[in-house]
């Protein structure tokens, strides 16, 4: 997996390798309003995701998640605020975005977890 030192930097790559919709969180499904679909948890996998915090700002912290759903056939990314301006859903994306979190190390180690 790839380190980025920064969000742009990491949506620009995913891009590059195909990562090419704009997924917004919405609720209880991520969306791509451009093709007007919406995704359960069930309808997508999170490929990889990195963190970061901002440099000046502590309130400045994302997510960007590597998404892809093949019932939709689409590769997309969706950024995600953490912290203060964290989405506190309890949906079932909110824990599946969460799992992901926590289940892995960060930046996108996709090694298997105990």
């Amino acid at each position: 997996m790839k380190n980025y030192d920064t969000l742009v930097d990491a949506t620009n790559d995913l891009l590059k390798r195909g990562y090419t919709a704009n997924l917004s969180l919405d609720g209880d499904t991520i969306d791509d309003k451009e093709q007007g679909i919406q995704m359960i948890a069930d309808d997508f996998e999170i490929d990889e995701f990195y963190r970061f915090e901002g440099a000046s700002n502590p309130d400045d912290m994302s997510i960007v998640y590597a998404v892809s759903s093949e019932k939709y056939n689409l590769k997309g990314v969706l950024v995600n605020a953490y912290g203060t301006y964290a989405d506190d859903s309890s949906s079932a994306i909110a824990a599946k975005l969460h799992h992901h979190q926590v289940g892995q190390n960060l930046h996108g180690d996709d090694r298997p977890t105990t």
